[in-house]
C-alpha cells in the first residue's frame, strides 16, 4: 500500500516525505537529499541496527507489527533522518514529520488529534517523526507521552544527543533506544562513489581523483552529509574531474596533506605528543589542529591524552590524568566541532603542567624485576587470613594493622623478600611531587625501621 506522507502546514516550508513537494523540488534537491536511501538495503553503515530481527527491520517487513517507539541516537550524518526516510517509504501508515526548532505544543497536540481521527475513522495508523526532539521543552515531551504509552502514534525521534539528559524519563522507557555509530571512512567512500555515478546524484558527469576523495572522506569526519555537501560543491567549480585543489577551493579550508593510515598520521601524532611533553601549548595546539581539520578521529587525539598525563606528568600534577580522562568522556558524547574546544582545553592544561615520568620509570622497573624472576613468596604476615585453618599455617599472624597507629604507618615488610629494600618510585622535586617526595622519605623511613616512633609522615607535621 502506498503511503500517505503529510507535513504540518504550520511549519512552514515542505516537508521531505511531502509527495508533492519533493516532485517539485527534485530538480534544485541538494546532493544529500536526492541521494537519501530508498530502502534498507540501500542505507550504508549501522548494520548492527537493520539485521532480519531488529526493530527497524520489523518495523519495515511487518507494517502491521506493534513496534514500540523509537529514539535515534547519533552524531549528525549518521543516517537517522535517513531511516525515519526510509520507513516512511516502506509503511502503510500514515506518516508525519514534526521538526523540534519549530513545532510547539499546539503543533504537537494537532497531530495526535488528527492521529487520533484518523484512527477511529479510518483505522489508520500513525508514525509521528520527531527531528532534534532534544530540542522539545519538558511540556512539549509531557504532550507527547500519554499517546506514546496508548501506541496511538508510533514516534520515530532523532536526537544528536544524549537523550538520557535531554528526554524525559517516561517517555525513554517507554520507548526503544537505538544508537547510531559514526559511519567509517569505507561507509563514506561507498555513499561518495555512488553519489558520483547514481543517477539521481551526479550521473557519472564527473571523476573524483584518488587525492581528493582521499581528502574528502578524512574532511567528512564520519558525516555521509558533510561529504556529500563537500563533493556537491566541488562538483560546481569543476568541468569534468575534481581534483584536490578544487576540492580545497570548494570547501574553503586548506587540504591537509595526512595520512590517517600512513607516515603523516604517525608524524603528526608523535610531533603531538612530544610538543605537550615539552610544555610546548602552542605547538601543541598546532598539530591538534591539524589532526582536527585532517578529520582525524578526536577518540584517538583524546587517548593519546589520558596516556601523556600518566606518562609524561603523572605525580607532578595528579590532577592531569583527571583532566585527560574527563576530556575523553566529553569528547565521546560531543563529538566534533564543538569537541575540538574540549581538547584545546586539555592540550594547554597538560603542556603547562609540570612534568615527571618518575611513575612510568617505576612500573618499567617493577616489570622488569619481575620479568627477571624477581617475585618471591608472598610474606606470611601479609597472607589472606580469613579461612578455616588459616591461623594452622601461620597466615596473618604478625600482621600490624596501619589504623590502629597514631601516625598510620607502621614498620613492617610489605615486599617479597627477592625485592625486599628495593626502591622502584623516584619522584622528582617538580610539581606536586617535590611534596610526594617529602612524604615518601619519611614513610620509608618508617616502613624501614629508620625513623623514630611516633614522627608524623603528614605534610602538615
Amino acid at each position: 500500500m502506498r503511503t500517505e506522507r503529510v507535513r504540518v502546514a504550520s511549519l512552514g516550508g515542505v516537508s521531505l516525505f511531502d509527495d508533492v513537494g519533493a516532485k517539485a523540488q527534485q530538480a534544485v534537491a541538494p546532493l544529500a537529499v536526492r541521494m537519501r536511501p530508498r530502502t534498507l538495503d540501500d542505507v550504508v553503515g549501522q548494520q548492527h541496527l537493520l539485521g532480519p530481527t531488529t526493530p527497524l527491520r520489523r518495523m519495515v517487513d511487518s507494517p502491521h507489527s506493534a513496534v514500540s517507539s523509537i529514539f535515534l541516537w547519533g552524531p549528525p550524518g549518521t543516517g537517522k533522518t535517513t531511516l525515519a526516510y526510509v520507513i516512511s517509504q516502506a509503511t502503510d501508515k500514515l506518516f508525519v514529520e514534526l521538526s523540534a526548532v519549530s513545532a510547539g505544543v499546539k503543533e504537537v497536540r494537532q497531530v495526535l488529534d488528527d492521529a487520533r481521527q484518523q484512527l477511529v475513522m479510518y483505522g489508520k495508523q500513525t508514525v509521528l517523526f520527531i527531528d532534534e526532539v532534544h530540542r522539545f521543552s519538558k511540556t512539549q515531551q509531557d504532550a507527547l507521552l500519554p499517546a506514546v504509552e496508548n501506541r496511538l502514534v508510533t514516534l520515530i525521534a532523532a536526537t544528536t544527543e544524549n537523550p538520557y539528559f535531554s528526554v524525559i524519563s517516561p517517555l525513554l522507557s517507554r520507548s526503544l533506544l537505538l544508537t547510531l555509530q559514526p559511519l567509517s571512512d569505507d561507509d563514506v567512500r561507498a555513499v561518495v562513489r555512488r553519489a558520483l555515478t547514481d543517477d539521481h546524484g551526479l550521473a557519472s558527469k564527473y571523476k573524483l581523483d584518488q587525492d581528493a576523495e582521499d581528502q574528502l572522506v578524512r574532511m567528512a569526519g564520519g558525516d555521509a552529509r558533510r561529504a556529500l555537501t563537500y563533493l556537491e560543491a566541488a562538483a560546481a567549480g569543476a568541468d569534468q574531474t575534481i581534483t584536490l585543489e578544487i576540492l580545497a577551493t570548494a570547501v574553503d579550508r586548506a587540504a591537509v596533506r595526512y595520512d590517517r593510515d600512513g607516515d603523516q598520521h604517525y608524524d603528526v601524532a608523535s610531533a603531538f605528543i612530544k610538543s605537550i611533553r615539552g610544555s610546548d601549548a602552542d605547538a601543541g595546539l598546532h598539530y591538534l589542529a591539524r589532526m582536527i581539520e585532517a578529520g582525524e578521529d578526536p577518540r584517538f587525539i583524546a587517548r593519546r591524552l589520558v596516556i601523556l598525563a600518566s606518562e609524561d606528568i603523572g605525580m607532578a600534577d595528579p590532577t592531569a590524568l583527571q583532566t585527560a580522562v574527563a576530556a575523553y568522556h566529553a569528547v565521546a558524547f560531543i563529538g566534533f566541532p564543538e569537541a575540538s574546544l574540549t581538547l584545546a582545553h586539555a592540550v594547554v592544561a597538560l603542556a603547562t603542567a609540570p612534568k615527571s615520568n618518575a611513575v612510568t620509570t617505576a612500573i618499567g622497573a617493577a616489570l622488569d624485576d619481575v620479568r627477571r624472576g624477581l617475585v618471591g613468596t608472598v610474606p606470611p604476615h601479609l597472607r589472606d587470613s580469613h579461612y578455616a585453618g588459616a591461623k594452622k599455617l601461620d597466615h596473618g599472624v604478625g600482621y600490624l594493622y596501619p589504623h590502629d597507629d597514631p601516625v598510620g604507618v607502621v614498620e613492617q615488610q610489605y615486599a617479597p623478600d627477592a625485592v625486599k629494600g628495593r626502591t622502584y618510585y623516584q619522584p622528582t622535586n617538580r610539581g606536586a611531587e617535590r611534596t610526594t617526595a617529602e612524604r615518601l622519605a619519611r614513610i620509608r623511613a618508617v616502613l624501614r625501621g629508620e625513623s623514630l616512633r611516633g614522627e608524623s609522615c603528614d605534610d602538615s607535621r
